[in-house]
């Protein structure tokens, strides 16, 4: 079982309100097109990582997804990592994919190209654009307790992917990877 871990806890300082409640200029929020790339994609069961504004991104959310919210959010991207990761302990999946609310042209197709690279338990590999690392990042079983363990403040899992041999999967031709901080003509917030 695969498991889609959508990180959104964070305040979007820079964006001017939580990415949880952004929507696009079609009307379209980003939580339900960053759940449904990781239901497209293939992911058995999806996890909804919330902090910031959690009771008012909770009512975008789809009966199916289970929601988990990060306590301590607020001291950076570690803390939403390591609370979904850990939601995830008792669960039967093999491996978890973990995807940012904040990428809007990474679709299912670079979350499958990330999928196809899983083997089971021991997997870690992330995608890259161009060479460059990026999300979302795939993690098997073997690293959910230990990243969740070693990751702090808002760099997430870098150190410990460089740390651990992640692979780097070339996904650069499907998108950018870029993340969306600030606000852009059309981005509203959700109702």
């Amino acid at each position: 079982m695969t498991a889609g871990v959508l990180l959104a806890a964070g305040a979007g300082s820079r964006m001017g309100r939580p990415k949880a409640l952004v929507r696009d200029r079609d009307g379209t929020s980003w939580l339900q097109r960053s759940l449904d790339v990781l239901r497209v994609a293939g992911c058995d069961e999806l996890l909804l990582v919330l902090g910031a504004a959690a009771d008012e991104a909770r009512a975008l959310v789809p009966d199916d997804v289970r929601v988990v919210v990060a306590d301590d959010w607020a001291t950076g991207m570690a803390a939403s990592l390591a609370t979904g990761l850990s939601a995830l302990r008792h669960d039967d999946g093999e491996v978890a994919l973990v995807m940012l609310v904040d990428l809007p042209d990474v679709g299912a197709d670079a979350c499958r190209r990330l999928l196809a690279a899983a083997e089971g338990p021991t997997s870690l590999a992330r995608a890259s654009y161009d060479g460059r690392p990026g999300h979302p990042v795939l993690m098997g079983r073997d690293h959910w307790l230990p990243a969740a363990m070693a990751v702090e403040g808002d760099e997430g899992a870098k150190g410990y992917l460089r740390a651990h041999g992640c692979l780097l999967v070339e996904c650069g031709d499907l998108a950018t990877g870029h993340d969306v901080d600030r606000p852009t003509s059309g981005q509203q917030p959700a109702p």
